[in-house]
């Protein structure tokens, strides 16, 4: 890997025999997120959903952003940033059903009520294709949640075909459970969702130190790294639109119905930590 240089902070650790430029960048420089580049996941669905709020993030002043556990209503909640939205987040089914059982006539020009009724879309803050996607991270080390570096399309899963409608890429993924997972889905989250070949678990040691976590997009696939050693790569289905970036953490189990509620000071004290979050694209 080659250092890419960054006035005052870390270098980056780019793969060789390429020449690359600085096309994104976030170092969390002073005290206050920039609302410019990040927004807050906060639907999951079309739906308010209780696991994801937009508390519990904030900078050190050490050109870090930190993710904390917060406490809601008695329930343990975390926050997922992102610089675009996905659009079925922004969907209503459950308005639609409703009014659809009280056959409440819609204001389509054919008085119907739609199936699909989008809200305004929210602008995307940052979206991008190919290239070189890098965060350097301190992971969290309680295992009531899991953080994550990934990329997605607003789309994804919308058509039968990955490379218009996107592929989540799963730059890194931590359960606390002994290994890091990197890797993609595609073709729908419905029961039939599938992981690509690329999904790969390696051994983790738990530990306090940052790791770089990166991923090489082209239009011949992807490549994963992990502290500058290449741990999987995947050549399909690959994605040929616009993405966007997410750095995320989520409390375990409520997808699952099952909600949290008993937790101790060392869980509310752990966090998962960035020093930057950086895209390059070859020249």
């Amino acid at each position: 890997m080659t250092p890419f240089e960054i006035e005052g902070h870390e270098p980056s650790l780019l793969p060789e025999g390429k020449e690359w430029k600085l096309a994104f960048s976030d170092e969390f420089d002073g005290t206050e997120l920039d609302t410019t580049k990040w927004g807050f996941r906060l639907n999951f669905w079309g739906l308010r959903f209780d696991a994801y709020t937009d508390q519990g993030v904030s900078l050190d002043g050490n050109s870090n952003v930190v993710f904390r556990p917060v406490v809601i209503d008695g329930r343990l909640c975390s926050a997922q940033l992102q610089t675009g939205a996905l659009t079925y987040d922004q969907l209503d089914f459950d308005g639609a059903i409703k009014r659809r059982l009280a056959q409440v006539v819609g204001d389509n020009p054919w008085g119907e009520v739609e199936l699909w009724p989008f809200k305004p879309l929210i602008q995307p803050k940052f979206m991008h294709r190919y290239g070189y996607y890098e965060a350097r991270v301190k992971f969290q080390k309680r295992p009531f949640w899991w953080s994550a570096f990934w990329i997605q399309s607003p789309n994804t899963g919308s058509t039968c075909d990955p490379a218009t409608s996107g592929v989540e890429c799963d730059i890194v993924e931590n359960f606390v459970n002994g290994e890091l997972t990197s890797g993609g889905i595609y073709g729908g989250y419905g029961k039939d969702f599938h992981d690509d070949s690329a999904r790969i678990h390696y051994p983790y040691t738990e530990d306090d130190q940052y790791h770089r976590v990166g991923m090489e997009w082209s239009p011949e696939g992807y490549v994963y790294y992990f502290d500058g050693k290449e741990v999987a790569r995947s050549s399909a289905p690959v994605s040929h639109t616009d993405q966007f970036i997410l750095l995320s953490t989520e409390i375990k189990g409520y997808r699952k119905g099952v909600t949290p509620t008993e937790f101790t000071e060392e869980d509310l004290a752990d966090c998962f930590m960035a020093d930057y979050v950086r895209v390059f694209d070859k020249i």
